[in-house]
């Protein structure tokens, strides 16, 4: 049986930051696809409706979804507009479930609101649907404060990855959470992450 794993990315991410993470999943006997997530120039909601094409062509069983950040609000409005889909388990690494404080105060700033496009709409402010899929939900979260929260914003919630709190990415709806010592981007390169993420896509526990 064929499984698939797409990575859809966060805000501002180029996709060489996902080749050292889609190397260690394909090594585990994965077919691996990117996601080309459009954040700025559409919304979270329109960027789940491509997602969802992308999905239709892949000839696969099993498909699983690895989202970081604003990805993972992609993934919630997937599910949104359409419940069911092919069997796997969704695992998001530091998404702002709750809405992201630092892209609230970059919102008020009209020098600064510009650099997030149009991934606040139904997207970082926090007015996103509620998880509607019926796959396993984990949830990856740094503690490590490095990242552009703790440079604008000093106030930043913590403990927090220096971008989302620890606490903005905690939901009733996720079945597993895991905190890891890393920043936002750090995770990304993490082999320790990766480990983690492959347990969670095979069992459904982040335990290696």
């Amino acid at each position: 049986m064929r499984e698939a794993v797409v990575f859809v990315p966060g805000i501002w991410m180029p996709a060489w930051e996902f080749l050292l993470l889609r190397r260690y999943i394909a090594g585990q006997g994965y077919d691996c696809y990117y996601f080309q997530n459009r954040s700025l120039l559409l919304s979270p909601r329109a960027n789940a409706q491509r997602l969802q094409e992308l999905l239709n062509r892949l000839d696969v069983e099993v498909i699983h979804l690895v989202a970081h950040s604003l990805g993972g609000l992609v993934v919630l409005h997937l599910f949104d507009l359409m419940p069911v889909q092919k069997p796997g388990r969704v695992v998001m690494m530091g998404t702002p479930i709750k809405g992201s404080e630092v892209a609230r105060g970059m919102s008020r700033n009209m020098l600064l609101c510009p650099l997030l496009g149009k991934s606040i709409q139904q997207g970082l402010l926090g007015d996103v649907p509620r998880w509607k899929g019926h796959s396993q939900l984990g949830m990856i979260a740094g503690s490590r404060r490095m990242g552009i929260g703790g440079l604008l914003f000093g106030n930043l919630q913590q403990p927090s990855d220096g971008t989302v709190a620890l606490a903005e990415t905690r939901s009733a709806d996720v079945s597993m959470h895991l905190t890891v010592p890393y920043g936002h981007s750090g995770m990304l390169f993490s082999t320790q992450v990766a480990a983690a993420i492959c347990s969670f896509l095979k069992k459904g526990d982040f335990e290696p």
